[in-house]
């Protein structure tokens, strides 16, 4: 049997394919960035061309500087950014415009349109989500309205709909040449558009965004024996795809959160708590969302709460590519240990208005606080102390949603490899923080539902097994400084609202 497993991870900045073997060590990787395109304020997209040719080169650069062959890989398993929406003609490949991505604000009006009337309840009811402009079917109304010839091509069942799950798996298996259409319950869950009881698309919620249903890819298990199909492009021999899990809920998997209650935070572009409620739906009544947190095989789905933050190591990245106060994203951690505290200054990075669990699209970025005292240490500080707020303020929902304390923090993703964020993040929230060895837990987790489908693996509790702590966190703050930080950023996320019109 092949000795290893890979993962596509192909993320909101960047795709990387990564290769771990029995233990769930890392064995090879290799990441390309891709454009982060901006024709307007609140607009974000990429190129879908651009996200298939990188995600391409990253498995072949994997395998040729690790000296592995393709016939090496036991199963490949895919982990996306989610909600991000591509539209593509089925005939030709071309897509029909740029991927709407996640962070994108131009639809808010059509999520305040369905809340204020029933559709919004029903809306809630039966996705477990919220009208937002965060989710796939306003993406996807916004291109069958506004560029030419789609809705008709989708009439005739020319042009179809994936997120980057299902863009990469159809290109991955053959594109206009038999590439499947395919998609995963966790990504289908992000739509607005699946029903959380019945796993399916519901025609009902497809009339309120004009969603011709043969758009749609068939909605399958994350894990799946019998797989979905064969990657016979960008590889060298070919290769069962046994797993599809978004980002979040294959970082779910990866830090092993298999029991109710368990839950783990991913640092990345933004930031994504979720805790595992079991097999029964919980509606959150707290500002959080009721998503899938993933479904191996023939088993119950399992299902979480989750806390969506817009914006947390893309301010990092804001700090460096435009206002230039940093030259690297590691250079935060240097500038920001420079001073103390914040000097009386926070930052509310609100760049697509706030997500969990305040759910203001109409908010903007805010920097309040200010006097002469104030340097560019102080901005780099808040900027880290504003990852650590806005992740206590989705655990304070989640809390109140499951009546379960946390006691200790799992922490996965790029920013994890700030230890003074980590540090704040511990003063910030009072519990420790811990974060594992394998720290890529996103793309560990597409292995690990990859692995599972074929045997590699035999079970969860061989994955648990394989976790292991790296560093923990302990908090510094005495209750009255974590007290009295947490309500100055609350008096400053209000300061953020109020600045558009979400119409």
């Amino acid at each position: 049997m092949p000795e290893f497993v890979g993962a596509i991870d192909q993320g909101t900045t960047s795709t990387r394919f990564m290769i771990f073997d029995h233990e769930g060590a890392e064995v090879a990787k290799f990441q390309l960035e891709h454009e982060q395109i901006l024709p307007r304020a609140g607009w974000v997209e990429h190129n879908p061309i651009e996200i298939w040719t990188r995600a391409a080169a990253v498995i072949q650069s994997t395998l040729q500087r690790s000296n592995l062959q393709a016939s090496d890989l036991a199963a490949m398993g895919i982990t996306n950014q989610r909600e991000t929406t591509v539209v593509w003609n089925r005939r030709t490949g071309r897509p029909y415009y740029n991927a709407i991505v996640w962070q994108d604000t131009r639809t808010a009006g059509i999520a305040a349109a369905l809340d204020r009337d029933d559709r919004g309840q029903i809306i809630r009811d039966r996705t477990g989500l919220r009208p937002e402009a965060y989710f796939s079917g306003g993406k996807i109304q916004w291109i069958l309205e506004n560029v030419e010839g789609v809705r008709e091509a989708a009439e005739r069942g020319e042009a179809v709909f994936g997120n980057t799950d299902t863009w990469v798996v159809w290109n991955l298996t053959g594109g206009v040449d038999g590439g499947v259409h395919v998609t995963d319950v966790t990504n289908a869950s992000r739509t607005m558009l699946m029903d959380l009881d019945t796993l399916d698309w519901d025609d009902e919620l497809l009339s309120f965004f004009g969603i011709p249903r043969q758009m749609l890819p068939e909605i399958r298990p994350s894990s799946d024996p019998a797989g979905y199909g064969v990657a016979s492009q960008a590889v060298n021999a070919p290769v069962p795809i046994t797993a599809i899990l978004g980002d979040q809920q294959a970082a779910t998997v990866g830090q092993v959160c298999f029991a109710p209650g368990e839950a783990k935070n991913t640092y990345g572009t933004g930031n994504f708590l979720l805790l595992n409620t079991g097999t029964t739906p919980v509606r959150s009544k707290s500002g959080l969302l009721t998503t899938v947190a993933y479904k191996f095989g023939d088993q119950p789905a399992v299902f979480a709460l989750e806390g969506s933050i817009a914006v947390t190591g893309s301010a990092v990245q804001w700090l460096r590519d435009q206002l230039h106060v940093i030259t690297s994203a590691e250079q935060v951690e240097t500038l920001a240990r420079q001073v103390e505290d914040n000097g009386g200054m926070y930052f509310v990075p609100a760049f697509s208005g706030l997500f969990a669990p305040y759910w203001r699209a109409d908010a903007r970025g805010a920097i309040v606080g200010l006097s002469r005292y104030n340097n560019d240490a102080h901005l780099a500080r808040a900027t880290l102390e504003s990852i650590c707020y806005q992740s206590r303020d989705v655990v304070e929902a989640m809390e109140q949603d499951s009546g379960v304390a946390l006691d200790v923090l799992k922490v996965d993703g790029g920013v994890t490899a700030n230890d003074l964020c980590m540090q704040l993040q511990s003063d910030i929230l009072g519990v420790p923080v811990s974060r594992p060895v394998v720290s890529e837990t996103t793309a560990l987790g597409a292995a690990y539902a990859a692995g599972l489908a074929v045997g590699f693996w035999r079970d969860t509790d061989e994955l648990r097994a394989h976790w292991a702590e790296d560093r923990r966190w302990e908090p510094t703050w005495t209750e009255q400084e974590r007290e009295k930080g947490y309500t100055g950023w609350k008096k400053a996320v209000t300061k953020s609202f109020d600045w558009t019109d979400p119409d």
